[in-house]
């Protein structure tokens, strides 16, 4: 009877044993299945919610942002951020050929032209800012979406405030400016007694099917390092007016300066255009060339237009000019 009794005893307790074992992996297992099921987005929605976030306003109207913002996605806006102490994960395919902000990218992602949502999605951005918004609402439901078209900034100085305001970042905006500033002047005085005040200089770009532009100070081509900070003359008021305008080689002499910088962009490096228009009776009269004072530039340099790239021209332009006139100095 004793033995039984004994039998019966370890029985039971290898069945609540048992029980309780059940017991807890089943609850294991439900609590990693709702882990499991619940999206990405929503977890770094969850992650957001717990940080402090502020209204910031758009031409989608006003959205919560992260006062100071962790991880930012964003497509063309890679420099304006970076030049904030923004810290970019995710940016466009391009920015990873700017050598300004190169860098700085080494540890960001390529999340494609347009954003990409599976991409962003991956990298659980607290923020996303763009200039296009062709996925903004797939965007949106990932992390809050800043959508701040192109022209948005016509300048420098709007620019890195904006941005310094977004990524709540305005003492580092504030300093931008000033090194950018200081930068300016001590550029202007390099070239003083050297580039004579009359003297214009006009910025041009040559396409690979060989279209001829002409560029004013806010469209890239280092209109903003020649003209607003070693303010440097344009070689027509139209180029101001329009930014951007395209020439024939008939009305090439009227926009010729007197110091011509020209990028050439050719991405499949088997264009004849560049030799075509050197090679042009027009080109070779204008008095940039019969002065030596034409300049051929890398295009993925001189067509960046965000802070860092800018404030970086400024001394390539200085450069390229002083050497030159003090080579055709040597020449005389």
């Amino acid at each position: 009877m004793r033995k039984n009794n004994m039998v019966i005893a370890v029985l039971s307790m290898v069945f609540m044993l048992s029980l309780l074992l059940t017991a807890c992996g089943g609850t294991g297992s439900s609590n990693n299945s709702g882990a499991a099921n619940q999206p990405a987005g929503e977890q770094a929605a969850d992650k957001a919610a717990e940080k402090k976030t502020r209204s910031f306003g758009t031409s989608k109207g006003a959205i919560q942002i992260p006062e100071k913002p962790q991880r930012i996605v964003t497509d063309y806006y890679a420099g304006e951020l970076l030049a904030v102490g923004g810290n970019v994960i995710g940016a466009e395919t391009m920015a990873f050929k700017n050598p300004f902000i190169i860098e700085q990218l080494k540890s960001a992602q390529d999340v494609g032209e347009r954003v990409n949502p599976e991409k962003a999605l991956e990298l659980q951005p607290d923020l996303i800012v763009v200039m296009y918004d062709d996925n903004y609402e797939a965007l949106s439901k990932i992390a809050p979406t800043v959508f701040l078209p192109y022209g948005t900034t016509t300048n420098i100085y709007d620019t890195v405030k904006l941005f310094g305001d977004l990524v709540g970042e305005k003492e580092k905006a504030e300093a931008f400016i000033a090194d950018f500033d200081k930068k300016a002047a001590e550029g202007r005085e390099k070239i003083k007694g050297i580039v004579d005040e009359n003297a214009t200089v006009g910025l041009y770009e040559l396409t690979n099917k060989g279209d001829l532009w002409v560029f004013g100070d806010n469209a890239g081509r280092g209109g903003q390092a020649v003209y607003n900070a070693l303010k440097l003359k344009m070689p027509h008021p139209d180029t101001t007016k329009n930014q951007t305008l395209q020439l024939s080689m008939e009305t090439l002499p009227e926009y010729a300066a007197d110091y011509m910088f020209l990028t050439f962009y050719d991405p499949e490096k088997n264009s004849e255009a560049l030799k075509n228009l050197q090679n042009s009776a027009v080109w070779k009269a204008v008095p940039a060339a019969k002065n030596n004072r034409i300049f051929y530039n890398d295009f993925d340099t001189f067509y960046r237009y965000d802070p860092i790239a800018i404030k970086a021209q400024i001394d390539l332009f200085v450069d390229m000019i002083v050497k030159r006139e003090q080579e055709n100095k040597s020449k005389k």
